[in-house]
Order: structure tokens, then C-alpha cells, then sequence
């Protein structure tokens, strides 16, 4: 590995930031060029740069306030394709496993590996090779299979059921999207599946449908 790889940490907690600011600056293969303490602040930092000034890697927190890792990841993969991110995260969820793949992460880094693990994940993420223990290896094939369980059922992921029972609630997109912490554009990308899925025309004929399913609880 020739020349310094740039890196950008996100993470919401300052002194985690600092400790991997202070432990990246000890490699000499690294330079932590900026920080950021929340996905839509990395996003903001990013398009605020020119495109010989981007990172090479981002360290990409994955539970974070305004807009966590996964999120923050599909939004800077969709602006920024040759970006390359490590989720490193405290949580081994077999779903958020899925989230954090799906979204476009190279890797997926539990914050309890040791240091040369991280630097090793970091550095195969910078080559484009995915790296990732065995735990979470396994986490992400039960993550896939009980998604496709769960899809199996209504032919709906859960968060696209979770956007029809508010579209049958008359919750419009910026609703939802504050609701379910997730951008506008997101929601978009929703309904439209939702509109595909269940083979409607529109939002009432959605809202109809979650109804006749009986997935709508009334309030009373």
C-alpha cells in the first residue's frame, strides 16, 4: 500500500472519536483528514469537498442520532459510488448486519476487535475486500434468511409494512420519514415499491389494501 489512505471517522461519541483519531494517527498507511459526529454531518462535509479532496475510507458508526450509518451509507453511496465504508458498530444484530451490507458497506467491524483486526478490516476495505469475523459472517446468512422468511409471508420487507401502516394512517412522506428516522428520498424509494408490490395506482388504493389485510389496529 503506497501513500497515505485517508480516512473520515463518524461516530456520535467524541472520545471514541478521539481514541481512533489517536490510534490511526500511530499508522503510518493512515490520515484521519476529518470527523464527523452524525451521518447527515458527514454528508454535509462530503459535498462540501472537491473530488481529489474526498477520503478513501470512511469509519462509519452505526447507531447515531439524525441519521445513523446505514442511512448516512446508501445516502453517500448514491452521491459518492467510489467511496469505501467500514461499519463499526457495538451491536451484532442479525438485521442490522443486513442493513449495513445492503446500504453499501465493505465491512462490517464489531468495536470489540482488537486493534490490528480494525486496522486489517481497514486496510481490506481500501483494497475493495470485504472483511469480517466469523460472528458476523454468521449474523449476516440468519440476518438474510429470516428476511426472506419474513418477505415470504406478505411479499413486504418490515419497513415497507411499516411505511403502508402509516400511508393508511394518512401520514405524508415527510411524516413518515420523521416517524421513521429515515430521509424523504427513502420514502419515496418505499412507496414506489409498495405501489409495485401490491400492484396500485396510488396512496388511497395502498391505504385500502392495509386495511383489508387487517394490519391496521383502530383507534378508539
Amino acid at each position: 500500500m503506497s501513500g497515505k489512505v485517508n480516512v473520515m471517522i463518524v461516530d456520535d461519541h467524541d472520545m471514541v472519536r478521539m481514541g481512533l483519531k489517536t490510534y490511526l494517527m500511530l499508522e503510518p498507511t493512515f490520515h484521519v483528514m476529518g470527523e464527523a459526529g452524525n451521518g447527515q454531518d458527514a454528508l454535509h462535509q462530503l459535498r462540501k469537498l472537491g473530488e481529489n479532496e474526498l477520503p478513501d475510507l470512511i469509519l462509519m458508526d452505526l447507531m447515531m442520532p439524525v441519521m445513523n450509518g446505514a442511512e448516512a451509507t446508501q445516502a453517500i453511496m448514491t452521491e459518492f459510488p467510489g467511496l469505501k465504508i467500514v461499519m463499526l458498530t457495538s451491536f451484532l444484530e442479525d438485521d442490522l448486519v443486513v442493513q449495513a451490507i445492503e446500504a453499501g458497506a465493505v465491512s462490517y467491524v464489531l468495536k470489540t476487535v482488537s486493534a490490528e483486526e480494525l486496522i486489517y478490516a481497514l486496510q481490506g476495505a481500501y483494497r475493495g475486500m470485504p472483511v469480517m469475523t466469523g460472528d458476523v459472517s454468521q449474523a449476516l446468512t440468519r440476518g438474510i434468511r429470516q428476511r426472506t422468511a419474513r418477505e415470504n409471508e406478505s411479499g413486504l420487507t418490515e419497513r415497507e409494512k411499516e411505511v403502508l401502516l402509516l400511508i393508511a394512517e394518512g401520514k405524508t412522506n415527510k411524516d413518515i420519514g420523521e416517524e421513521l428516522h429515515i430521509s424523504i428520498k427513502t420514502v419515496k424509494t418505499h412507496v414506489s415499491n409498495l405501489l409495485m408490490k401490491c400492484e396500485m395506482d396510488d396512496r388511497t388504493q395502498l391505504a385500502i389494501y392495509a386495511h383489508r389485510q387487517g394490519w391496521v389496529k383502530n383507534k378508539g
